[in-house]
């Protein structure tokens, strides 16, 4: 026998038992997706290892440790399998022009690849949802996207989600505030980690962001970026704070927070959890006016989040939040092979209706093709988890009915309903399935 072989290390199987929870939360996300009037992207999994280097920043931890880049073997062009989406979403509008008549607002789903240690809610794939408004300049689309995320948590039922504001201003200000930070954290080198003391020179904003206990009153200490921003900065800041505030999304300044990414300008902000250990960012995102220019665009204003849709599940099972709909409506159970094409023709009327059902079939067997006894089927029924069993036994055919038996209302009601009337409850049958 060969040997078997098995996925790598932080690439996941996502089995049947598992993928009705995934199906749930990417509903649950393109109707809040559509209510706002984002609209959907798909852009290759596979791009250019420069868009990642010129976009995300040379010295970030994702270009220099964490991406899977290699040589195309055929023609030698540098390729990287995607690490996050907002570049090549950028790539994408820029290359196919599609700011010529104005801004769009786009929303993507997909498997991004980071080579990291594996961890809870944390692997080497793993699946982004996230939302971009490109070409608008206003604070009011800053807010909206952090409303929208404010409604997803809503429409998820999620709880104890804390939301952190800060503005990262523009480049000249962060320029001063980079000269400033850098004198300071000089003065201290010899309380800086090797980490700190790598990105003292190449990215010193995110040396604010350490999470080594011993660096935090050093961290505290530093000059903040907020000090330094300019009137039209500030009165960003203010208008996308309004807006919440008018709402009633309650936030905390973190003048600390500066994302992972050196496209960012402006607002910045993060969904946190305290329910998931030390990775308890579920959703970040920002303002990157500078990004498409920077990709090879005119220059456009652009705002978006990203939420990592592994640790978005997590939570929701650490909450025991329902977080899927039952994948099948009802199970039709089927005592006598010979009733087939009757019962198949049936079924089909509801399946047209837009009822999930699945037909007991039985298990290969040499022995014969009986369908199995109607305990073994009701088993499979209940084990299903159909809503609602359909009993096309042998009485109830020969006076054209079905009996409907409930699965899940813990009484396990039944009534018989002629094959003609059966399309009417359709509805009823659908009742709790979403």
């Amino acid at each position: 026998m060969a040997e078997k072989i098995s996925a790598v290390k932080g690439m996941n199987d996502l089995l049947p038992e598992q993928t009705g929870r995934w199906e749930w939360l990417e509903a649950k996300f393109r109707s809040v997706m559509q209510t706002y009037a984002y609209q959907n992207i798909r852009t290759p999994i596979v791009e250019p290892t420069a868009l990642f280097v010129r976009g995300l920043g040379e010295v970030t931890d994702i270009v220099e440790k964490e991406m899977y880049s290699f040589e195309d073997k055929m023609n030698g062009e540098h390729l990287t399998l995607r690490p996050e989406s907002t570049a090549g979403v950028v790539r994408a509008v820029v290359e196919h022009n599609l700011l010529y008549e104005g801004g769009r607002r786009l929303y993507y789903m997909g498997p991004m690849f980071r080579h990291e240690r594996p961890q809870r809610g944390r692997y080497r794939q793993f699946h982004q949802l996230g939302a971009e408004a490109l070409g608008f300049s206003g604070p009011e689309v800053d807010a909206e996207l952090i409303l929208m995320a404010h409604a997803f948590w809503k429409s998820l039922g999620l709880q104890h989600v804390r939301l952190e504001l800060n503005s990262l201003g523009q480049p000249d200000e962060r320029l001063r505030h980079r000269s400033d930070l850098i004198a300071y954290l000089e003065k201290n080198l010899h309380l800086l980690d090797d980490n700190a003391k790598r990105r003292l020179h190449t990215n010193p904003l995110r040396v604010l962001d350490t999470k080594n206990p011993a660096m935090q009153e050093l961290a505290q200490c530093a000059p903040q970026l907020l000090n330094y921003l300019g009137d039209a900065s500030q009165a960003h800041f203010n208008a996308v704070k309004n807006i919440l505030d008018a709402q009633g999304v309650a936030y905390s300044i973190n003048p600390r927070l500066v994302r992972g990414m050196d496209y960012y300008n402006l607002t910045v902000f993060e969904f946190i959890t305290e329910q998931l250990g030390s990775q308890g960012t579920i959703c970040g995102g920002g303002r990157y006016d500078y990004l498409i220019e920077q990709i090879g665009g005119k220059p456009a204003p652009a705002v978006g989040w990203a939420l990592g849709a592994e640790r978005v599940l997590e939570l929701l099972k650490e909450q025991n939040a329902p977080h899927h709909a039952p994948a099948i409506d009802a199970y039709a159970i089927v005592p006598d092979a010979a009733s087939l094409p009757q019962v198949i023709q049936t079924i089909e009327q509801l399946r047209q209706m837009g009822v999930r059902i699945q037909m007991h079939s039985p298990a290969h067997s040499a022995t014969g093709s009986g369908m199995g006894s109607l305990k073994s089927q009701f088993k499979k029924a209940d084990a299903s988890g159909a809503l609602h069993a359909l009993i096309f036994g042998e009485q109830e055919l020969s006076n054209q009915q079905v009996t409907i038996k409930s699965l899940r209302d813990g009484e396990g009601e039944q009534r018989l309903v002629h094959l003609n009337e059966l399309p009417l409850w359709g509805p009823a049958l659908q009742s709790q399935s979403s």
